[in-house]
């Protein structure tokens, strides 16, 4: 069961609204329409706004991916649509997918197609509802379904692969400001009152290193209360259009990072496109939803346009170049697969190319930027013992 929240108006015309736990919209409106009650609307709690969905909670992929593995073998096992809804409903843990769910089988019912239930929800992938659409269109559902789910498949296992490859760096980075904020605002001061009790004569470097210890400890709340204010605005500002496209115009012009960044996106781009046009969707439809589902605001743009001159009849690989975004050879690639006829399969290798690249290149900044942290790492902590050490070198003169 779910929970929903109702709003109804009994005999006398006064309004109440209050949380239900029930199955679905229906069966909840069902049961308080018998009791005599006039029921003004039923919503799933905390998901349903309006009768839509509210943008910004996603499911998780790995979830997402065996719902749809589930869905797929229902289906072909000869299960109808609500039959298979229905099943996968009772036995999804998820309250918030289940809920989903639930709404999706209730607007089928209603007699809308299964593409466009879940495109009410809004939190799906717009690839995904525009391949089960393709899929309604052409009668073979279980064809687009088995792609679509080959397509999540790698994505994940290459998004895996990233995640693992960043873990250790993120690991060090995170261990080494822990380690100086522990340093700055707890040790140094501590030998700042050491130093002060002894009235020693201290070097230039020490009593720099004390002041700036005193003073962080001192203002350590302040300092953290900006810091989070400072990240909060920053999230904010980077929901904004201007945000996004500021901070993924400067991640692209970061130097090699730059570099990995953008052959992701076109590993991206090329996955998504092979597997809408496999699915028999026309060109230009599949570069509109491909375009639509890219986080990268600069890529977002560059296939927008290049949608324009494919509309005007030029061609995929020509629109693309103009844009120059996109690497030459992956354009070159494009134009043989167009020349060929077999531009779904050019597109395939041209992900896979481009998905090994990136994981030979981020292989290679990683085993470079770990040695760089703990060099950094190295400098700043031994600057700051030393600092602090050294006057015990020559305490005992400086006593006398």
């Amino acid at each position: 069961m779910a929970e929903f929240v109702v709003k109804v108006a009994d005999e006398r015309g006064h309004l109440t609204q209050q949380v239900e736990n029930g199955y679905s919209e229906a069966e909840i409106r069902d049961r308080f329409t018998q009791q005599g009650f006039l029921v003004y609307w039923v919503k799933p709690k905390g998901v349903l706004t309006g009768g839509r969905i509210r943008r910004g909670r996603r499911v998780k992929p790995s979830t997402f991916l065996v719902f749809n593995q589930q869905l797929l073998t229902l289906l072909k096992a000869g299960l109808p649509v609500l039959g298979s809804l229905d099943l996968l409903i009772k036995r999804q843990r998820d309250s918030y997918f289940r809920s989903l769910l639930q709404n999706v089988r209730e607007r089928v019912k209603g007699g809308e197609l299964l593409s466009e239930a879940f495109s009410a929800q809004n939190v799906f992938p717009k690839i995904y509802t525009t391949t089960l659409m393709a899929g309604e269109k052409s009668g073979n559902l279980d064809e687009v379904l088995t792609r679509y789910i080959s397509f999540q498949r790698l994505a994940l296992t290459f998004k895996k692969k990233l995640a693992v490859s960043l873990v250790y760096p993120t690991l060090l980075v995170s261990v080494v400001l822990v380690m100086l904020v522990f340093l700055v605002t707890y040790v140094v001061p501590q030998f700042a009152k050491l130093y002060e009790d002894l009235n020693a004569q201290l070097p230039s470097i020490t009593l720099l290193m004390l002041e700036m210890g005193t003073h962080a400890q001192r203002y350590a709340p302040i300092l953290a209360a900006v810091a989070g204010i400072t990240i909060f605005l920053s999230w904010r500002w980077k929901a904004t259009d201007r945000g996004a496209e500021t901070i993924d115009r400067a991640t692209h012009h970061l130097p090699v990072i730059g570099d990995i960044w953008m052959k992701y996106h076109v590993s991206t781009f090329s996955r998504m496109l092979s597997t809408l046009l496999t699915g028999g969707m026309p060109l230009l439809p599949s570069l509109e939803t491909t375009g639509a589902s890219m986080t990268s605001r600069k890529i977002l743009n560059g296939i927008q346009n290049a949608s324009v001159r494919v509309r005007e009849g030029q061609s995929l690989a020509r629109s693309l170049e103009e844009q120059k975004i996109f690497p030459d050879l992956s354009v070159e690639m494009i134009e043989v697969g167009e020349s060929t006829g077999a531009l779904p399969a050019m597109l395939n290798s041209v992900a896979e190319f481009y998905e090994e690249d990136v994981q030979t290149a981020l292989a290679a900044a990683m085993a470079l930027i770990e040695p760089v942290i703990l060099i950094i790492m190295a400098i700043f902590v031994g600057g700051i013992l030393i600092s602090l050490y050294l006057p015990i070198f020559t305490l005992s003169s400086s006593i006398h």
